[in-house]
């Protein structure tokens, strides 16, 4: 019996279409669930308290709350500015020979390295031979490395899908290599850029293992980057395993969701007002 193409195409649609509606199904179910749970223990006290600890997990959340808000912006202030720049070096610089090569085995073995060996490497480096002990600066530094590979490769695939046709023409107008850089390939790559922030921002929201041997853990409000701390994921785990205080893990779990969600938000804001006031929306589109 032949099939005709029509109906192969219909039902590898149907399959699509059934795969994206469950992955939504899965994640309004687990966000569901999470807020549902947590919402009915987030009080104003809860938001404005440290830690206290205890099997009941007394106190709120607030230095872990400040912990993980220094962190994503250390983390991103090391990261993102290496990432984009060895990103332009890949896209827009390098030959494609052996070095490249091996440049891209390295970035994509690193992708897939277990984040706990980046804590080890983050303890053994960072807190131990540097001497920076537990803080939120080793923190930062081990997680840098462990977001580097996905920057890096985000924004060389967002920088390699620009067409040729916009380097010729800013070449064609007489624009030396690094003003074309600047003025027209960013510009047009900026939301696969954008992805990569926001790629980062989740793994340093979500990330216990490395933290638990670079950070140290502490429940006392960071005073510094030189502070040891706790991320909200790190408290979360702390009440999940160490206490009896279900609902306000769950509780934490919410804030997270919330924080996640204003930072993807606030970075499409920018991203949107940067293509605007550049021109790049116009070039993007193709006018």
């Amino acid at each position: 019996m032949k099939i005709s193409p029509k109906f192969t195409h219909n039902v590898a649609w149907g399959v699509c279409w059934a795969a994206g509606l469950l992955s939504l199904a899965f994640l309004f179910i687990i966000i569901g669930y999470v807020f549902v749970n947590g919402i009915g223990s987030i009080t104003w006290e809860f938001l404005t308290t440290n830690p206290k600890g205890g099997l009941k997990g007394e106190g709120g959340i607030l230095s872990a709350l400040v912990g993980t808000l220094y962190l994503i912006g250390i983390t991103l202030l090391i990261a993102v500015p290496l990432g984009v720049g060895a990103a332009i070096y890949m896209a827009e610089y390098a030959r494609n020979n052996w070095f490249t090569k091996l440049v891209r085995f390295g970035v994509e073995s690193l992708a897939g390295i277990p984040s706990i060996v980046f804590g080890l490497f983050g303890f053994a480096l960072f807190v131990t031979a540097l001497g920076f002990n537990f803080s939120i600066m080793s923190g930062a530094l081990t997680l840098a490395c462990l977001c580097l590979p996905v920057i890096i490769r985000t924004c060389e695939e967002a920088m390699k899908a620009v067409p040729r046709t916009y380097r010729e023409a800013s070449y064609g107008l007489g624009a030396t290599k690094w003003q074309t850089i600047t003025h027209v390939i960013l510009p047009a790559a900026i939301p696969g850029i954008i992805t990569s922030i926001i790629l980062t921002v989740g793994r340093v929201v979500e990330e216990t293992a490395c933290l638990y041997v670079t950070m140290g853990g502490s429940s006392n409000m960071p005073t510094s980057i030189w502070s040891s701390a706790r991320t909200l994921s790190l408290h979360l785990y702390y009440l999940a395993m160490e206490t009896t205080a279900i609902n306000k893990a769950l509780a934490t779990g919410v804030i997270l969701i919330i924080i996640i969600i204003i930072i993807n938000f606030a970075t499409r804001w920018l991203s949107d007002r940067y293509i605007a006031m550049s021109g790049g929306g116009r070039m993007s589109n193709g006018n």
